[in-house]
């Protein structure tokens, strides 16, 4: 009951766009937190009003030790996810299996994050992955990400796009982003998305916290998981495109029924399942910005 009184009242299609969506990676630039506080910042959103929005917390294998000082010296909080980052697979997966067996029933990895960019380097993870844990293979853009999409899917894996970082040029152009969403959509692979998605809607904004940060059009993580759920439901490229340029609040119409863009609309329901199968979450160094501009754009409380 108390859990429910916590949660703010927004419509069911907007709740359902944004369920779980942000997985916290404090560590990761631009906030590059050390590990306490990216580990307190963690437990403080969990127990907070928005925890309905958090996914799991993001790690490098390599920082396990690390993590688990700071998580234990945070009192060794019950039920958290864990998402973690993987350089070497034939080094690291025995970490990840060992962590899991060491905390079973308190804390668990079950997601890790790696590259690849053939076929042969996709079904090595798929071959040593361990059970229990999802992987989510990020692969390279600027090519049709078709043939690849499809082994990631046949080997039982799952996509990821980086859609920004640091500088302009780290940023994938809207119709290489589409042509990502289309092609995963056409696959039924499942995908998640990190870097550059701090805002809600497409914008100008700094590329760092700095003072004097080089600045640049940033994609926004709404204008990406509604183009992700048009995408799954058969919209056609240009609308996609559109959507993903988007700028104004006012073209999205929020409700307990659905979403509006402009002509195109979407079920709260189709929206669900969506999310659940297909366009599961994106990485954040923030968790606190995305909340505080969808505040500030009058989607939320």
């Amino acid at each position: 009951m108390d859990a429910i009184k916590n949660k703010p009242a927004i419509n069911l299609a907007l709740r359902s766009l944004l369920e779980a969506l942000v997985d916290y990676a404090g560590l990761f630039p631009p906030a590059g937190l050390a590990m306490r506080p990216a580990v307190e910042n963690y437990a403080r959103y969990k127990a907070g009003p928005y925890a309905w929005m958090l996914g799991r917390f993001v790690v490098p294998i390599a920082r396990l030790a690390e993590f688990e000082q700071a998580w234990g010296e945070a009192g060794n909080p019950y039920g958290w996810q864990l998402s973690a980052l993987v350089a070497k697979p034939e080094n690291e997966f025995p970490a990840a299996r060992a962590f899991n067996e060491q905390h079973a029933g308190k804390i668990q990895i079950d997601a890790v994050e790696l590259k690849a960019a053939s076929a042969d380097e996709v079904a090595k993870i798929a071959s040593i992955l361990p059970s229990g844990i999802v992987g989510y293979v990020e692969i390279p853009v600027a090519q049709d990400p078709a043939s690849l999409l499809t082994v990631i899917k046949d080997a039982g894996l799952r996509a990821k796009i980086r859609t920004g970082g640091l500088t302009s040029v780290l940023f994938p152009d809207a119709s290489l982003i589409v042509r990502f969403l289309q092609a995963s959509a056409e696959v039924g692979v499942a995908f998640k998305a990190t870097a550059g998605l701090h805002h809600p809607l497409r914008s100008e904004r700094p590329f760092t916290y700095e003072p004097n940060s080089d600045r640049g059009t940033m994609h926004g993580f709404l204008n990406v998981f509604l183009a992700a759920v048009f995408a799954g439901s058969g919209v056609e490229t240009q609308v996609l495109e559109n959507v993903l340029l988007e700028e104004s609040v006012s073209a999205l119409r929020f409700s307990d029924q659905g979403v509006e863009w402009r002509d195109a609309v979407l079920s709260t329901s189709e929206i669900a399942d969506m999310r659940e199968n297909f366009a599961i979450a994106f990485g954040s160094c923030s968790f606190e910005e995305p909340i505080s501009d969808l505040q500030q754009l009058g989607l939320l409380p």
